[in-house]
């Protein structure tokens, strides 16, 4: 099994912490303090990332354990930037919404960097699944 230096699992402790505080600076303050004429869109992705920031601080304690929460973000990221803003990009029609989620985007490259890849593949490619059945 790989073994994951203490290094590296200060780094991704480091990466939780860049993801939960800067959802906690630009996403809790929407959810704290907020109009009731939200619009239901708007309330659900404050508050399925106001979920992210929570359990990106459980990962500072438990690093290994909540890479799903990682790669919940490099998923997410991954799929806005091929299906939405690569088009618009591609068609010259990115708007000023866009482009600033492209930045806010950005960071996504010290999650890909800070995941110990060869542990991923081999704990959660490689390793034999769950059983299905008795």
């Amino acid at each position: 099994m790989a073994e994951v230096s203490l290094f590296r699992l200060y780094v991704l402790r480091a990466t939780y912490l860049l993801v939960a505080a800067g959802l906690l600076f630009y996403i809790w303050p929407g959810i704290i303090h907020h109009g009731l004429s939200l619009p239901n869109d708007a309330a659900v992705i404050r508050s399925l990332l106001g979920a992210v920031s929570i359990l990106a601080l459980l990962g500072i304690r438990y690093p290994l354990q909540m890479l799903p929460v990682l790669f919940f973000e490099i998923t997410w990221k991954t799929i806005w930037a091929l299906a939405f803003a690569l088009p618009l990009w591609w068609a010259d029609r990115v708007d000023a919404e866009t482009a600033q989620t492209a930045r806010d985007c950005v960071p996504l490259v010290i999650v890909f960097i800070a995941i110990p890849w060869r542990y991923v593949f081999e704990n959660y490619i490689a390793k034999r699944g769950d059983r299905w059945s008795n």
